[in-house]
């Protein structure tokens, strides 16, 4: 195996072994020597690669940003350039924000209480920029394509729609028994936006 290769194997284990934890423990109780453990890696391999949990909780963040980009993207390059099948896969995706045991929105909830750190507001900085800069992404291709309207503010519009999302996976922290807004209404709501201009 070629080192890049083994580089993309370990992360992936990681990754996949913090996950599967988060969904037994949650994200408090997890230790690296838990990661240990369940990876097979030693505390040298694992340091290699990465300085804390919390580091590989943040990729966890950015891993799921990068999933729904690639199946956008993957609509677009099947030639489906209308509005509604590229939407689908964003939408897909939305249906996470609901789900309290979403291993995403377990992190974004604990990695928000631990905002002091400086490595931790890097993080979530950075995985505001990126959701922010995927949003207008997609939302300029739509312009391109003809299929959303010049006139919507792509910087706006994106950063409306990326807020709304990080409440709602704020919400599913919460023990509510029922909500008005539900990820479907979001998914409307975008389309109705994006279309109505």
């Amino acid at each position: 195996m070629k080192q890049e290769e083994r580089r993309q194997h370990t992360l992936q284990l990681l990754l996949d072994a913090t996950k599967e934890l988060i969904m037994e423990k949650g994200c408090q109780s997890i230790t690296m020597k838990d990661i240990m453990e369940r990876t097979g890696l030693s505390k040298g391999a694992i340091f290699h690669y990465v300085q804390s949990k919390d580091e590989i909780f943040a990729w966890i963040l950015q891993e799921q940003l990068e999933k729904t980009n690639a199946r956008f993207n993957a609509e677009i390059e099947q030639g489906n350039r209308s509005f509604d099948s590229p939407m689908q896969k964003i939408a897909e995706s939305l249906a996470l924000l609901d789900d309290p045991r979403d291993v995403t929105n377990k992190v974004l909830a604990y990695l928000l209480g631990r905002e002091d750190q400086p490595p931790v507001a890097a993080a979530l900085k950075q995985f505001y920029e990126n959701s922010v800069h995927f949003s207008s992404q997609w939302i300029r291709m739509g312009q391109q394509h003809g299929v959303i309207p010049a006139s919507v503010d792509t910087a706006a519009t994106a950063e409306m729609f990326v807020l709304l999302g990080l409440g709602m996976r704020v919400r599913s922290s919460f023990p509510l028994q029922k909500v008005s807004f539900s990820a479907q209404s979001f998914s409307e709501f975008i389309a109705g936006v994006l279309k109505s201009k």
